[in-house]
């Protein structure tokens, strides 16, 4: 899911008394999205929750993050997680402009479809300029 869209979710719900932690390997997403609470996995996208059939790495992931969730005290913090995908090709990869990839550089700053919808931001507490 979104990175974006769960950072949302994250905020209404502990609006209404849920606490959570959105877990992610999209650290300017994350820090952009601002949920209330956030662990960050420097993994590729899509394997935020751990390399696929290791079920060691699946629970190393997921006891990182409720570790996080434990120690997480302030709204809006974000823990870097110590966990490492073992080939680090994925990433070199990403970055190459040999491999086509044409991505632009990532604006940190919220991106608002409407004006309304940054007024209603604004007025939720979500974001302050």
């Amino acid at each position: 899911m979104c990175h974006q869209t769960v950072s949302l979710i994250a905020r209404h719900l502990e609006e209404n008394g849920i606490p959570t932690l959105c877990l992610g390997s999209a650290l300017d997403i994350l820090r952009a999205g601002r949920p209330p609470r956030a662990a960050f996995v420097d993994y590729p996208l899509g394997h935020s929750a751990g390399r696929p059939f290791d079920t060691q790495d699946q629970l190393a992931v997921l006891t990182a993050a409720l570790e996080a969730f434990e120690a997480i005290t302030a709204p809006g913090d974000l823990v870097v997680l110590p966990n490492r995908w073992p080939e680090n090709d994925w990433a070199l990869a990403a970055q190459s402009e040999e491999t086509g990839d044409t991505r632009q550089p990532r604006d940190e700053s919220p991106q608002w479809q409407f004006p309304e919808d940054r007024q209603a931001a604004m007025a939720s507490g979500a974001w302050s300029a």
